[in-house]
């Protein structure tokens, strides 16, 4: 019997990777910002439309970088979603700030700003927000209390690439954003991400923080990291941009045959995401009305070699090295939320044989 997974990545025709990686071949660079990097940034900032696009090898060096970039000063609070993947909070904790949750809007699961604005407090730093299943948060309530309490937007938007807000890339928005490109995402390079942003100020601390602090062989700007990407992983980038439009249309095709099969089925709900925004179709979320019946779907599924997974679970105020920061909605919708299989290649058949395992 055929295992379907959550997800499947997407892999290009061979022949055009290979035609890239001769290129590799030719001049013998590997890594350290070579050509096939440099094009594949030049492309994606066209295709996004902002000023200052810098590739990394994961989107949790993007996280930890973007999170590095702050200055740092008496305060040590990073506000946060506690409804998203673990990344977003580690990667506060690792960088010695203390994440403070704000619970989620009922409907849209988003961070809610009410709450954001709620937990502000003089030891507040930043605002780290995340864009989850393809969808926007209210970025204009963010960036209202923001500019009020004069401080920086974070933005993860992992989940989002290709999505837009009234027409403009959700990259775009915050004073950082940082993407993954992992392979199981819409658009992918295998393992990387990238951190964006639009100020000139901060695109140059980025630029060195990803690799060592160099400024030049044998100088240094400040304290880096290594978080380049390798000329093998942005030939896939290469390659992968060329299909991302198809790519997100076969992810409509199939999120709207789920939502036709999926209308009359009472005790499932479905997010109200912000109309404004123009999704990727990168995930396919459902919330049950109870964790027993989320249960019970999934060891049916899982029976007939079908693997959705529960994502986000659990709520990141159940970590183990976070206290006392109970999360009452993020915590109830993670035991009861689900995302089915969604992919480029998946086959209307096996969407129906999944939705007829949802009784």
């Amino acid at each position: 019997m055929k295992t379907i997974n959550v997800t499947k990545s997407f892999l290009p025709n061979k022949k055009e990777y290979f035609s890239y990686l001769e290129k590799i071949w030719a001049t013998g660079w590997l890594t350290n910002n070579g050509q096939l990097t440099q094009e594949l940034e030049k492309r994606l900032k066209k295709f996004l439309g902002v000023k200052y696009l810098f590739l990394v090898n994961n989107g949790t060096i993007a996280l930890q970088i973007a999170i590095k970039s702050l200055e740092k000063d008496e305060r040590d609070e990073i506000i946060t979603t506690p409804f998203s993947y673990v990344a977003t909070t580690s990667s506060i904790v690792w960088e010695g700030y203390k994440p403070v949750f704000a619970d989620i809007d009922q409907d849209s699961l988003m961070i809610d700003p009410k709450e954001i604005e709620r937990k502000i407090t003089k030891k507040t730093r930043a605002i780290l927000a995340t864009h989850i299943f393809g969808y926007s948060a209210n970025v204009k309530n963010i960036e209202k209390i923001a500019k009020k309490n004069n401080i920086e937007v974070i933005y993860d938007v992992a989940h989002t690439f290709g999505s837009k807000y009234k027409e403009k890339s959700l990259v775009s928005y915050g004073d950082i954003s940082i993407i993954s490109f992992h392979a199981t995402k819409v658009f992918h390079t295998v393992e990387g991400g990238a951190i964006i942003t639009n100020d000139k100020k901060l695109a140059h601390k980025i630029e060195y923080m990803r690799n060592f602090g160099h400024n030049g062989q044998y100088e240094y700007w400040g304290i880096g990291i290594n978080g380049k990407i390798s000329e093998f992983h942005s030939a896939m980038g290469l390659v992968n941009l060329n299909y991302i439009k198809k790519i997100i249309s076969q992810r409509k095709k199939f999120s709207k045959l789920y939502d036709k099969l999926l209308a009359n089925k009472s005790f499932i709900s479905k997010i109200l995401f912000d109309k404004n925004c123009k999704t990727n179709y990168s995930y396919y979320p459902i919330i049950f009305d109870s964790e027993k019946k989320l249960l019970e779907v999934i060891e049916r599924l899982n029976k007939k070699n079908i693997y959705p997974r529960r994502y986000f679970y659990p709520s990141l105020s159940e970590l183990p090295y976070i206290k006392n920061q109970k999360m009452p909605i993020s915590e109830n919708i993670a035991c009861r939320i689900v995302c089915l299989p969604l992919f480029h290649d998946i086959s209307n058949e096996e969407i129906k044989s999944i939705v007829n395992e949802i009784y």
